[in-house]
Order: structure tokens, then C-alpha cells, then sequence
């Protein structure tokens, strides 16, 4: 730090704990100097995906303060939802993967507005496109999984998205998830690369 400049005040936080909104004397390398969204007024929707049964902890300090979390199947065990409803709202659908855990218990398809957001969301893109036109039907967002990619495509309005996989590496594709910021009633997503 140059003579004559403050450096920012300690985290209020205890060591492994986001402190949101203050300056953190950790930082860069501390969650809440990593992930500023946070810290700012714009609600947000944490969207993940084929997690496969593994919880990677950075969800907890990355969806802290969520509107809400859509979850779009191949999720694994029932520890992966308790853990994401502690943080928010949760909307999850079933993965081709979640019948041997999930049986009928989980939806293949969900409706949810979020931060006033209309949202649809199925595993398997193809499958809902098979039985919408969520354009037409007046989404604001529609979330799928399966591919392990993240992806984004806009198409009238209709903000198409696939927040890729959080689980733990597979097929040579980044673990990524999406945080997507509602801005004058509109999506605005951010994918995150995790570690």
C-alpha cells in the first residue's frame, strides 16, 4: 500500500465467512472481495446445475442474499437441496439422472417468477421446447441443464440459459454456474467459473 493511503477496514467477518458490505483488509482473495454482487441493492437469481450429488461450499458465500435459486436437475441428494433452501427460495426440476434418488418426487418442469422475472425450467432444453414456446408464452427466462455448457441465447426478449455443470469436473468442461442480475425487470446474466 502507498504511504499516505488507508488500506480498507478489517473484515467483520470471521476467517471463512463472507462479511458483505465491508471493506475486508483479506481481500482479493476473500469471498466478499471476490464476489461484489453482493454487496450491491440489484436483486439476483442463482441459477445451477448438475451438481451430481457434490455441494461445492463457494454456493453458500455466491447465492448468499439470492431472490432466489433455480436448480435445473441432475442434482444428486437430498443434501444438496437442504443446503440451497437454507440460502433462498428454491425451484429445482428432476434430471435425467434423479429418478434412482428422486423417483416422481422431484418435477421435470417448473414454473416460478423470481424478482419478477416469469422463469421456466427443464433439464433437458430440447424436452420443454417439445412442449412450449416460451417466447410466445411470455418468459422472461428459460432455464435448462444436461449439456454441462454454459450458455446463453436471447431470442425476442427470452433470455434462453444454461448455467453449465457445478459438479465436480466432467467431459473436459469448466465448473460453472450463472448469477443473473434483474435490472429494470430485465435478466442480465454473469457466469462464474469455479475453482
Amino acid at each position: 500500500m502507498p504511504a499516505g493511503v488507508a488500506g480498507p477496514a478489517a473484515c467483520a467477518a470471521p476467517a471463512g465467512q463472507a462479511c458483505y458490505g465491508a471493506p475486508c483488509a483479506r481481500a482479493p482473495l476473500h469471498p466478499c472481495a471476490l464476489y461484489p454482487t453482493q454487496m450491491d441493492a440489484t436483486p439476483f437469481i442463482g441459477v445451477v446445475s448438475d451438481t451430481h450429488g457434490y455441494y461445492d461450499p463457494l454456493l453458500d458465500d455466491l447465492f448468499a442474499g439470492a431472490a432466489g435459486i433455480v436448480h435445473a436437475g441432475d442434482v444428486g441428494g437430498p443434501d444438496i437441496l437442504a443446503r440451497l433452501r437454507a440460502l433462498a427460495p428454491l425451484t429445482v426440476v428432476a434430471g435425467n439422472t434423479d429418478v434412482p434418488v428422486w423417483g416422481d418426487t422431484l418435477p421435470w418442469e417448473a414454473e416460478a417468477e423470481i424478482a419478477g422475472l416469469r422463469i421456466i425450467v427443464c433439464h433437458i432444453g430440447a424436452s420443454l421446447m417439445g412442449r412450449h414456446d416460451p417466447v410466445a408464452e411470455g418468459f422472461d427466462l428459460v432455464i435448462s441443464g444436461h449439456t454441462h455448457k454454459a450458455a446463453e441465447e436471447w431470442r425476442a426478449g427470452t433470455l434462453f440459459l444454461n448455467p453449465g455443470s457445478a459438479g465436480r469436473g466432467r467431459f473436459g468442461q469448466p465448473r460453472t454456474l450463472a448469477l443473473v442480475d434483474v435490472v429494470g425487470g430485465r435478466p442480465q446474466p454473469r457466469f462464474v467459473t469455479l475453482g
